[in-house]
This record gives C-alpha cells, sequence and structure tokens, in this order.
C-alpha cells in the first residue's frame, strides 16, 4: 500500500468512528464558520519550532524522513474529503473546500474566510452551504454571511429539560416525553443570512444584520396530529405542521481578548445578541430573543501555556412572542454545536436555556502532539409544566485526546468519549476545541 493512500485512509478512518451532537449533518453551517477563521487573533511572535503536527506527520511519511524542501508556501485553497458516521446521519459522504486570504496590506488585519460543501448520508440526508467571513484592511469592516441549503433529519426526545412531570393532560405528557422517546423529524431546510460588523473600539465590534430561515415538507411520521412533541407544541402555539418561516433582524455586540479562536490560552470572548423576528418581512411569529455567549480561558503555567483551564457560559432567552419548535434552544444549539457533550442535538430544549461548561487542557507529550482534556457540563432549561430556567440542571462529563493538526493555528483534531442521564453517552469527534 503507497504512502499517500495510507493517509487517505487513515484520515477517513479516524473520521468515521465518532457520533454525539449533530441537528444537521457533521459540517454544520455556524460549527465551519467559527473553525474556519483561521487563527484570526494569533500572537504572532509565538514560538511553535518545538511543536510537532499532523503535517509534520504527513511530510515525513511521504519524504521517506526527509524533511520539507525550504521555501514550500501551502495554498489558500484546502478541499478535503467530507466523511463521517453518527447515528443521527448514518454514514456521509461529500466533499468540503475552504479558502483564506488576508485582504490588503496592513499585517494586523484578520484573516479572511469562505468555505462551500456538499454530502450526503446514508438516512437520505443531503447537505449545502457556502459562507464568508470577510474583514476589511484595518478590520474596519467585517461581512459575515452564509447560504445553506439541505434536506434534514433532527432527533427529537421532547420538550424540557427531563424532570419528570407530575399530573396534566395527554397532551402534556406527550410534549414532556418523560420516556425520551426519539422522534425522527425530516424537513427541507434553507438559510440566507448575512451580518455586517463594525470596529468601534479596540477589541469591540457592533453588529446588524438580516436572517431568513425557511423549514418545508415537514414531516413528523404523526397521523394523529398530537402524538409527538413537535405535534403538540405546533398546535399549542399556532404553528403549522408542515413549514415555517423564522426571518429576522440580528443586533450583536462582541469583546474578544482571547489569543486565538481555535485554542485560547487565555483572554475572554464575549457575544450578546437580539434576534427580532417579524411577520412583516415573512416570519410566521413574531418574537425577540436574547442570546450571550461568554468565554475566559486561564493558562495555568508561565513556561507551558497549555495547561488551561477553560469555562463557557451560553444561553438563549425568548423575551416575547414565539418561535418555531425546532428553533427552540436547546443542547448543541450554540453557534457552533458544541455544548453539551454527553447528549445529542436538541436532548433538551427550551425557550429559556442554559448551558455552563468547565475544560482542563494539559499536554500529554512535550512537543504537543498529543494533548488530553477532562470536563464536565451542566445544562438548564425550563418547561411547559411549571420548570423554571436555573430550578432544575443535568450532567454531563468526559474525558478526550487531542492531536495536533495545524501549529501555525493551533487546529486541534478532538476525540472526547463523553456520557449524560438516561443512557446517553458516545464518541464526539471535532475539529477544533468545543469552546
Amino acid at each position: 500500500m503507497s504512502r499517500i493512500s495510507y493517509l487517505l485512509i487513515l484520515f477517513i478512518s479516524i473520521r468515521g468512528i465518532a457520533y454525539g451532537q449533530v441537528g444537521h449533518p457533521a459540517d454544520s453551517l455556524k460549527s465551519d464558520s467559527i473553525r474556519l477563521k483561521l487563527a484570526q487573533d494569533q500572537h504572532p511572535t509565538e514560538d511553535v519550532s518545538g511543536q510537532y503536527d499532523f503535517g509534520d506527520l504527513t511530510r515525513f511519511i511521504l519524504n521517506h524522513g526527509r524533511p520539507a524542501k525550504p521555501g514550500h508556501n501551502r495554498s489558500g485553497i484546502t478541499v478535503v474529503p467530507n466523511v463521517a458516521a453518527n447515528p443521527t446521519i448514518g454514514g456521509q459522504l461529500g466533499i468540503k473546500a475552504v479558502a483564506g486570504k488576508r485582504l490588503g496590506n496592513d499585517p494586523k488585519t484578520l484573516f479572511s474566510t469562505a468555505a462551500t460543501s456538499a454530502s450526503i448520508t446514508t438516512k437520505g440526508i443531503i447537505y449545502f452551504y457556502v459562507n464568508h467571513n470577510l474583514f476589511t484592511p484595518g478590520n474596519k469592516y467585517n461581512f459575515q454571511g452564509n447560504l445553506v441549503a439541505a434536506k434534514t433529519v433532527t432527533p427529537d426526545f421532547g420538550y424540557g429539560i427531563g424532570r419528570p412531570i407530575k399530573g396534566g393532560t395527554a397532551a402534556d405528557s406527550v410534549l414532556a416525553n418523560p420516556a425520551h422517546k426519539g422522534h425522527a423529524i425530516h424537513s427541507h431546510y434553507y438559510n440566507i443570512r448575512e451580518k455586517i460588523y463594525k470596529n468601534v473600539a479596540k477589541n469591540l465590534f457592533l453588529g446588524a444584520g438580516l436572517s431568513f430561515e425557511i423549514r418545508d415538507h415537514i414531516d413528523v411520521g404523526d397521523t394523529a396530529a398530537n402524538a409527538t412533541p413537535s405535534s403538540v407544541y405546533n398546535i399549542r402555539h399556532g404553528f403549522p405542521q408542515d413549514h415555517y418561516l423564522a426571518n429576522g433582524f440580528l443586533f450583536n455586540l462582541e469583546y474578544i481578548t482571547r489569543d486565538n479562536p481555535n485554542r485560547a490560552y487565555k483572554g475572554i470572548f464575549f457575544d450578546f445578541g437580539i434576534r427580532v423576528n417579524q411577520t412583516w418581512i415573512g416570519s410566521t411569529k413574531n418574537s425577540v430573543q436574547l442570546t450571550s455567549d461568554f468565554k475566559k480561558y486561564f493558562s495555568l503555567s508561565p513556561t507551558h501555556p497549555q495547561f488551561v483551564l477553560a469555562l463557557w457560559n451560553w444561553g438563549s432567552y425568548l423575551v416575547s412572542g414565539d418561535i418555531p419548535y425546532l428553533e427552540l434552544p436547546g443542547t448543541a444549539r450554540d453557534g457552533t454545536y458544541r455544548s453539551g457533550r454527553g447528549y445529542t442535538a436538541q436532548y433538551f430544549k427550551g425557550t429559556q436555556f442554559n448551558d455552563t461548561e468547565a475544560e482542563l487542557r494539559f499536554p500529554l507529550l512535550s512537543n504537543q502532539f498529543i494533548s488530553g482534556v477532562v470536563f464536565g457540563n451542566l445544562q438548564s432549561g425550563n418547561d411547559e409544566h411549571g420548570t423554571k430556567l436555573f430550578q432544575q440542571f443535568q450532567p454531563g462529563y468526559g474525558a478526550g485526546f487531542r492531536v495536533l493538526f495545524n501549529k501555525a493555528t493551533r487546529t486541534n483534531l478532538a476525540l472526547d468519549y463523553a456520557w449524560g442521564r438516561f443512557g446517553n453517552k458516545g464518541f464526539f469527534l471535532n475539529l477544533n476545541e468545543s469552546f
């Protein structure tokens, strides 16, 4: 077997062993949009000469142990197979292309990126997207946008945080789903989103934009119209059973001091957002939502900054109106689809939802090629039979390994095993850290 064939099989095998939180196919748009920033905030003075990454291993194998040719530059465009497997989507096969470039001549300008992908799965999911994250010279403006067209399957385990229901009607029990029976929701999904950010002060950005989310051909396999959680929710809140539109205005404030978006050693990331859905621009219902995303990183060693304690709190809160069932905040519904390891996507959900996580990160080899993590999380949400936010918590915990994929951008291949309640457990595979 040739060395190239060996590397390709190794790459595909690693990507295909894990499963976990998936609301969309494994290469979800928001997750890629975050991970493809390619070290926008990295320290240019960081010395990585003593580190060893997957690129070093690849060159060692392909060059028969000889060092890479001096002056070799990597292309700004990367094309890779998009292969994955998990119980939600089945087996996935596709192709993905990403590109990165610094616009203008100012070295402080952050990298601009773009990506596109097309994939199909054994469970009939088809997913296509193209997105961009462009910084004008000097970071005066930042344009973020995406286009998605997909045929999806979304798992549904009921509404709420898993608190036992006492009393209530038969519909209440269906909605809460105390047996945690999974229901597959098939649908067609389209999203068009564009936001413009302006740098208004050091590390501070203000942004505004529009998002159009359209879902039709929704099928939950419910012939009785009230036998699944989503059917009951739609009847109670006045949504059609087979389609909806969630069209709204986006307003965001961001403050960033973290030293790297892929794997931070220190600093803060904070984002506060307001989403206002309006019927006069086509939304099925009016609503107002608030979101908050706070991350803090502590380097625990001045000589080995890779020893890090990372903290994360993410929340989404409905202020007024109604939002569609599949747009409810919940497990892995943060911007990167990474929260609540130990549970599948949207296992818990409510109109008010909060997730708090902590992770300890530490190198296992002196050349940083292999690292380890231990982590835990607590999710809380409301429901429609009286449970309030922060009244009930559901834990998740686990451990994992990190393989240094690109030392220049601090990109890791993350392999975690996590446990939750109600029999939930499994592997979770990602590119870059969960937060």
